[in-house]
């Protein structure tokens, strides 16, 4: 039993780890759109709401897209320093 118990606390381990790194980038991204483009998002906003829609969509697939590069190449260099 012991042998198998020690996978399932690496998994979730490394699982938390993913979940803060993820969030924290999340966090990072959503206060940088806000700061640098927030703006031009509410003009967009009151001047055309079908094209902000458009904007918003791509900025929320970019965001997943790019977040989910940025995850797994830090998870893999991390995963490197300590083996």
């Amino acid at each position: 039993m012991t042998t198998d118990s020690k996978p399932d606390s690496r998994t979730m381990k490394a699982f938390l780890i993913e979940l803060v790194v993820y969030a924290t980038l999340v966090l990072a991204y959503f206060l940088a759109v806000l700061h640098f483009l927030g703006d031009q998002i509410k003009h967009l906003y009151d001047y055309d709401r079908r094209v902000y829609a458009a904007v918003a969509l791509a900025l929320i697939v970019g965001q997943g897209v790019g977040l989910e590069m940025l995850t797994t190449w830090l998870l893999k260099f991390i995963h490197g320093k300590t083996r």
